[in-house]
Protein backbone atom coordinates (compact mmCIF):
# COMPACT_ATOMS: atom_id res chain seq x y z
CA UNK A 1 0.00 0.00 0.00
CA UNK A 2 2.76 2.46 0.90
CA UNK A 3 4.72 1.77 -2.31
CA UNK A 4 1.65 2.23 -4.56
CA UNK A 5 0.81 5.52 -2.84
CA UNK A 6 4.37 6.84 -3.36
CA UNK A 7 4.32 5.97 -7.08
CA UNK A 8 0.94 7.65 -7.55
CA UNK A 9 2.25 10.87 -5.88
CA UNK A 10 5.28 11.02 -8.20
CA UNK A 11 3.09 10.59 -11.32
CA UNK A 12 0.74 13.30 -10.11
CA UNK A 13 3.57 15.86 -9.65
CA UNK A 14 5.77 14.81 -12.57
CA UNK A 15 4.49 17.54 -14.88
CA UNK A 16 5.14 20.18 -12.18
CA UNK A 17 8.79 19.13 -11.76
CA UNK A 18 9.42 19.07 -15.50
CA UNK A 19 7.89 22.48 -15.86
CA UNK A 20 9.98 23.94 -13.06
CA UNK A 21 13.16 22.44 -14.49
CA UNK A 22 12.39 23.83 -17.95
CA UNK A 23 11.77 27.29 -16.48
CA UNK A 24 15.12 27.24 -14.62
CA UNK A 25 16.97 26.27 -17.81
CA UNK A 26 15.37 29.12 -19.77
CA UNK A 27 16.23 31.61 -16.98
CA UNK A 28 19.88 30.53 -16.98
CA UNK A 29 20.06 30.78 -20.77
CA UNK A 30 18.55 34.25 -20.56
CA UNK A 31 21.10 35.42 -17.98
CA UNK A 32 24.02 34.09 -20.03
CA UNK A 33 22.66 35.72 -23.15
CA UNK A 34 22.22 39.05 -21.33
CA UNK A 35 25.81 39.14 -20.08
CA UNK A 36 27.09 37.97 -23.46
CA UNK A 37 25.34 40.83 -25.21
CA UNK A 38 26.60 43.30 -22.57
CA UNK A 39 30.19 42.16 -23.02
CA UNK A 40 29.87 42.38 -26.79
CA UNK A 41 28.45 45.90 -26.64
CA UNK A 42 31.16 47.03 -24.17
CA UNK A 43 33.86 45.61 -26.44
CA UNK A 44 32.37 47.40 -29.43
CA UNK A 45 32.11 50.67 -27.46
CA UNK A 46 35.70 50.44 -26.21
CA UNK A 47 36.98 49.80 -29.70
CA UNK A 48 35.09 52.75 -31.09
CA UNK A 49 35.69 55.08 -28.10
CA UNK A 50 39.18 54.28 -26.63
CA UNK A 51 39.87 55.49 -23.06
CA UNK A 52 41.85 58.73 -23.14
CA UNK A 53 44.51 59.11 -20.41
CA UNK A 54 44.12 62.31 -18.43
CA UNK A 55 46.46 64.11 -16.06
CA UNK A 56 44.31 62.88 -13.16
CA UNK A 57 44.50 59.23 -14.19
CA UNK A 58 48.27 59.15 -14.73
CA UNK A 59 50.27 57.84 -11.73
CA UNK A 60 53.24 60.18 -11.41
CA UNK A 61 54.40 58.90 -8.03
CA UNK A 62 54.28 55.54 -6.30
CA UNK A 63 51.46 55.13 -3.77
CA UNK A 64 52.74 55.26 -0.18
CA UNK A 65 51.96 51.59 0.45
CA UNK A 66 53.98 50.58 -2.63
CA UNK A 67 56.93 52.72 -1.54
CA UNK A 68 56.81 51.06 1.85
CA UNK A 69 56.81 47.61 0.26
CA UNK A 70 59.90 48.46 -1.75
CA UNK A 71 61.81 49.17 1.46
CA UNK A 72 61.01 45.77 2.95
CA UNK A 73 63.86 43.31 2.77
CA UNK A 74 64.10 40.78 -0.01
CA UNK A 75 66.47 37.80 0.25
CA UNK A 76 69.14 39.77 -1.61
CA UNK A 77 68.71 43.12 0.15
CA UNK A 78 71.79 44.58 1.82
CA UNK A 79 71.50 47.31 4.43
CA UNK A 80 74.12 49.65 5.85
CA UNK A 81 73.59 49.18 9.59
CA UNK A 82 76.42 50.05 12.01
CA UNK A 83 76.35 47.65 14.97
CA UNK A 84 78.49 49.09 17.75
CA UNK A 85 80.26 46.71 20.12
CA UNK A 86 80.82 47.46 23.81
CA UNK A 87 82.05 45.46 26.80
CA UNK A 88 82.80 47.67 29.82
CA UNK A 89 81.36 51.14 30.46
CA UNK A 90 82.86 52.26 33.77
CA UNK A 91 85.63 54.19 35.47
CA UNK A 92 88.20 51.41 35.80
CA UNK A 93 89.76 51.34 39.25
CA UNK A 94 92.56 48.88 38.54
CA UNK A 95 94.65 50.51 35.82
CA UNK A 96 96.80 47.38 35.64
CA UNK A 97 93.85 45.39 34.27
CA UNK A 98 95.02 45.72 30.67
CA UNK A 99 92.16 43.78 29.08
CA UNK A 100 89.56 45.79 30.95
CA UNK A 101 91.26 49.04 30.07
CA UNK A 102 91.42 48.03 26.41
CA UNK A 103 87.74 47.07 26.17
CA UNK A 104 86.40 49.90 28.33
CA UNK A 105 85.00 53.33 27.62
CA UNK A 106 83.97 55.70 30.40
CA UNK A 107 80.29 56.49 31.08
CA UNK A 108 80.69 60.15 30.12
CA UNK A 109 82.08 59.13 26.72
CA UNK A 110 79.25 56.66 26.17
CA UNK A 111 76.76 59.37 27.07
CA UNK A 112 78.35 61.69 24.51
CA UNK A 113 78.29 58.95 21.85
CA UNK A 114 74.57 58.32 22.35
CA UNK A 115 73.87 62.05 22.27
CA UNK A 116 75.94 62.42 19.09
CA UNK A 117 74.03 59.67 17.31
CA UNK A 118 70.62 60.85 18.47
CA UNK A 119 71.31 64.48 17.50
CA UNK A 120 72.48 63.25 14.08
CA UNK A 121 69.12 61.56 13.49
CA UNK A 122 70.13 57.94 13.97
CA UNK A 123 67.40 55.42 14.84
CA UNK A 124 68.40 53.04 17.64
CA UNK A 125 67.32 49.47 16.93
CA UNK A 126 67.75 46.04 18.52
CA UNK A 127 69.18 42.87 17.01
CA UNK A 128 65.72 41.33 17.20
CA UNK A 129 64.28 44.17 15.12
CA UNK A 130 67.07 43.84 12.57
CA UNK A 131 66.17 40.17 12.21
CA UNK A 132 62.55 41.12 11.57
CA UNK A 133 63.66 43.56 8.88
CA UNK A 134 65.73 40.85 7.18
CA UNK A 135 62.62 38.64 7.33
CA UNK A 136 60.59 41.32 5.58
CA UNK A 137 58.42 41.88 8.67
CA UNK A 138 59.53 45.45 9.35
CA UNK A 139 60.58 48.48 7.37
CA UNK A 140 64.15 49.71 7.71
CA UNK A 141 64.17 53.07 9.55
CA UNK A 142 66.26 56.04 8.52
CA UNK A 143 69.90 55.94 9.65
CA UNK A 144 69.72 52.75 11.74
CA UNK A 145 72.28 51.92 14.42
CA UNK A 146 72.59 49.17 17.04
CA UNK A 147 74.26 49.38 20.44
CA UNK A 148 75.38 45.92 21.56
CA UNK A 149 76.99 44.93 24.87
CA UNK A 150 78.72 41.62 25.43
CA UNK A 151 78.93 39.53 28.62
CA UNK A 152 76.45 41.09 31.06
CA UNK A 153 78.83 42.96 33.36
CA UNK A 154 77.45 44.84 36.37
CA UNK A 155 78.12 48.22 34.77
CA UNK A 156 75.40 47.60 32.21
CA UNK A 157 72.82 47.92 34.99
CA UNK A 158 74.52 50.73 36.90
CA UNK A 159 76.04 52.86 34.11
CA UNK A 160 74.58 51.92 30.72
CA UNK A 161 70.90 51.49 31.55
CA UNK A 162 70.52 54.98 33.10
CA UNK A 163 71.98 56.52 29.92
CA UNK A 164 69.64 54.47 27.73
CA UNK A 165 66.74 55.73 29.82
CA UNK A 166 68.03 59.31 29.71
CA UNK A 167 67.90 59.37 25.91
CA UNK A 168 65.13 56.76 25.55
CA UNK A 169 67.15 54.59 23.17
CA UNK A 170 67.31 50.85 22.61
CA UNK A 171 70.19 48.41 22.96
CA UNK A 172 70.97 44.69 22.88
CA UNK A 173 72.74 42.94 25.78
CA UNK A 174 74.33 39.52 25.26
CA UNK A 175 74.39 37.59 28.53
CA UNK A 176 76.75 34.84 29.72
CA UNK A 177 74.14 32.98 31.73
CA UNK A 178 76.54 30.93 33.85
CA UNK A 179 78.21 34.10 35.14
CA UNK A 180 75.08 35.98 36.26
CA UNK A 181 75.40 36.69 39.97
CA UNK A 182 79.19 36.62 39.84
CA UNK A 183 81.27 39.44 41.32
CA UNK A 184 81.91 41.08 37.95
CA UNK A 185 78.45 40.51 36.50
CA UNK A 186 74.85 41.59 36.96
CA UNK A 187 72.74 39.87 39.58
CA UNK A 188 69.48 38.22 38.57
CA UNK A 189 67.54 41.15 40.02
CA UNK A 190 69.65 43.65 38.08
CA UNK A 191 69.02 41.72 34.89
CA UNK A 192 65.32 41.78 35.72
CA UNK A 193 65.50 45.58 35.91
CA UNK A 194 67.11 45.56 32.47
CA UNK A 195 64.33 43.38 31.08
CA UNK A 196 61.64 45.53 32.72
CA UNK A 197 63.02 48.69 31.09
CA UNK A 198 61.61 47.57 27.72
CA UNK A 199 64.62 49.23 26.10
CA UNK A 200 66.90 46.21 25.95
CA UNK A 201 66.80 43.15 23.72
CA UNK A 202 68.39 40.40 25.82
CA UNK A 203 70.43 37.94 23.78
CA UNK A 204 72.46 34.83 24.58
CA UNK A 205 76.25 34.64 24.82
CA UNK A 206 76.67 30.96 25.86
CA UNK A 207 76.76 29.59 29.41
CA UNK A 208 80.49 29.72 30.12
CA UNK A 209 81.90 32.02 27.41
CA UNK A 210 83.63 29.17 25.59
CA UNK A 211 85.06 29.88 22.15
CA UNK A 212 82.92 27.92 19.72
CA UNK A 213 85.35 27.59 16.82
CA UNK A 214 86.64 24.01 16.74
CA UNK A 215 84.53 23.05 19.73
CA UNK A 216 82.95 19.59 19.84
CA UNK A 217 79.40 19.40 18.52
CA UNK A 218 77.84 18.39 21.84
CA UNK A 219 79.64 21.04 23.88
CA UNK A 220 78.85 23.82 21.40
CA UNK A 221 75.23 22.76 21.17
CA UNK A 222 74.84 22.68 24.96
CA UNK A 223 76.48 26.10 25.43
CA UNK A 224 74.23 27.69 22.82
CA UNK A 225 70.98 25.97 23.71
CA UNK A 226 71.30 26.13 27.50
CA UNK A 227 72.02 29.87 27.50
CA UNK A 228 68.91 30.55 25.44
CA UNK A 229 66.75 28.23 27.55
CA UNK A 230 67.95 29.72 30.86
CA UNK A 231 67.11 33.27 29.81
CA UNK A 232 63.73 32.29 28.43
CA UNK A 233 62.76 30.23 31.48
CA UNK A 234 63.91 32.75 34.07
CA UNK A 235 62.78 35.97 32.41
CA UNK A 236 59.92 34.79 30.20
CA UNK A 237 61.59 36.10 27.06
CA UNK A 238 61.76 35.06 23.45
CA UNK A 239 65.54 35.08 22.97
CA UNK A 240 66.42 35.33 19.28
CA UNK A 241 69.80 37.12 19.26
CA UNK A 242 73.20 35.50 19.83
CA UNK A 243 76.80 36.68 20.14
CA UNK A 244 79.84 34.42 19.65
CA UNK A 245 82.22 34.52 22.65
CA UNK A 246 85.51 36.13 21.65
CA UNK A 247 84.03 36.51 18.19
CA UNK A 248 85.03 32.90 17.59
CA UNK A 249 82.80 30.85 15.30
CA UNK A 250 82.85 28.30 12.50
CA UNK A 251 80.31 26.73 10.16
CA UNK A 252 79.22 24.23 12.81
CA UNK A 253 78.41 26.94 15.35
CA UNK A 254 76.59 29.01 12.71
CA UNK A 255 74.38 26.02 11.87
CA UNK A 256 73.76 25.29 15.56
CA UNK A 257 72.73 28.90 16.23
CA UNK A 258 70.37 28.89 13.26
CA UNK A 259 68.85 25.53 14.18
CA UNK A 260 68.31 26.63 17.78
CA UNK A 261 65.81 29.27 16.71
CA UNK A 262 67.96 32.40 16.77
CA UNK A 263 67.21 34.89 14.01
CA UNK A 264 70.49 36.83 14.16
CA UNK A 265 74.00 36.40 15.51
CA UNK A 266 76.83 38.92 15.75
CA UNK A 267 80.54 38.52 15.23
CA UNK A 268 83.54 40.78 15.74
CA UNK A 269 84.23 41.04 12.00
CA UNK A 270 84.43 44.77 11.21
CA UNK A 271 81.91 46.19 8.75
CA UNK A 272 78.47 47.75 8.39
CA UNK A 273 76.73 45.82 5.60
CA UNK A 274 74.12 43.40 6.91
CA UNK A 275 72.02 40.99 4.83
CA UNK A 276 70.64 37.46 4.63
CA UNK A 277 74.06 36.06 3.79
CA UNK A 278 75.68 37.24 7.04
CA UNK A 279 72.67 37.38 9.37
CA UNK A 280 74.28 34.70 11.58
CA UNK A 281 77.65 36.48 11.77
CA UNK A 282 76.74 40.13 11.39
CA UNK A 283 79.55 42.66 11.35
CA UNK A 284 80.23 45.03 14.22
CA UNK A 285 82.38 48.06 14.99
CA UNK A 286 84.14 49.20 18.14
CA UNK A 287 83.54 52.94 18.45
CA UNK A 288 86.27 53.35 21.05
CA UNK A 289 86.45 56.87 22.44
CA UNK A 290 85.17 58.54 19.26
CA UNK A 291 82.53 61.21 19.82
CA UNK A 292 80.96 64.06 17.88
CA UNK A 293 81.91 64.49 14.23
CA UNK A 294 84.77 62.03 14.65
CA UNK A 295 82.28 59.27 15.43
CA UNK A 296 79.92 60.28 12.61
CA UNK A 297 82.75 60.33 10.06
CA UNK A 298 83.92 56.93 11.28
CA UNK A 299 80.50 55.37 10.68
CA UNK A 300 80.44 56.74 7.12
CA UNK A 301 83.66 55.01 6.11
CA UNK A 302 83.55 52.43 3.34
CA UNK A 303 86.41 50.34 4.73
CA UNK A 304 87.04 49.22 8.29
CA UNK A 305 90.31 47.71 9.39
CA UNK A 306 90.49 44.72 11.74
CA UNK A 307 90.54 45.52 15.43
Amino acid sequence: MIKRHKTSWLKKHRDFFWGALTAIVFILLGVLAFFGIQNYLQARYSAEHPIIETRKSLVKDLPPEVKKQLKIASPSATFRVPILLYHYVEYVQNKKDKLRMELNITPNVFDEQVKTLKDAGYTFMTAKELGEILNGQMQMPDKPVLLTFDDGHWDFATEVLPILKKYNVKATAYIITGFIGGSDFMSQSQLQDVVDSNLVDVGAHTVHHLSLKGQSYLVAQKEIDDSKTWLEDNYHLNVVSFAYPNGSFDLQSVVLVKDDGFTTAVSTVPGVEQNQANRFFMYRLRPGYRTGQNLLDYLQQSYFAAY
